[in-house]
């Protein structure tokens, strides 16, 4: 008997832009629909198996690197995964598309200001050592989705609209 694969769903875009928060929000609705579903945050995911890399570059792909593997695996035996982390090479993106079978890339798009004024974690004060500030961010090129979290909608809004997206493809 062969398993349907289980799709991966990763959010990504820089820090602030609302990945957690619309990813645990689409997670919600997912797991009211069905049960093998499981949600994947970057800052939960970092003392679980990432806890002995540092914030290298080689160090920040390696990380990336495991969290997609772990969704590969579970993918391919049939469970969904919502995916929240900035992830910020493009190599490690393509190695998705190529490797995970049922993949949706969701980028939410936030301008500066925006991710400035809301700053959660304080990480624009300093600005040293921050994705898309004074470390490179590849920009997602090629996203199945972007979402726009500039708060002219709520979160409600734009997981709504991503779900009318999803189910209609």
């Amino acid at each position: 008997m062969e398993i349907k694969k289980g799709t991966v769903y990763f959010f990504t875009g820089l820090s602030g832009a609302g990945k957690t928060t619309l990813g645990e929000l689409f997670y919600t609705h997912l797991r009211a629909k069905k049960d093998n579903v499981v949600l994947l945050d970057g800052d939960r995911i970092r003392p679980v198996y990432n806890e002995d890399i540092g914030y290298t570059d080689e160090s920040r792909v390696k990380g990336a690197s495991r969290t997609f593997r772990v969704c590969k695996m579970l993918s391919d035996q049939g469970i969904d995964v919502v995916v929240c982390s900035i992830c910020m090479y493009s190599a490690v993106r393509g190695w998705n598309r190529e490797n995970i079978e049922n993949y949706k890339e969701i980028y939410i798009k936030v301008g500066r200001e925006t991710l400035i004024k809301r700053n959660q974690k304080g990480l624009y004060t300093d600005g040293r050592n921050v994705v898309g500030v004074d470390l490179p961010f590849d920009e997602p090129q090629t996203p199945d989705f972007i979402l726009c979290n500039d708060g002219s909608e709520t979160p409600d809004e734009i997981v709504a609209s991503l779900e009318d997206d999803l189910w209609q493809k």
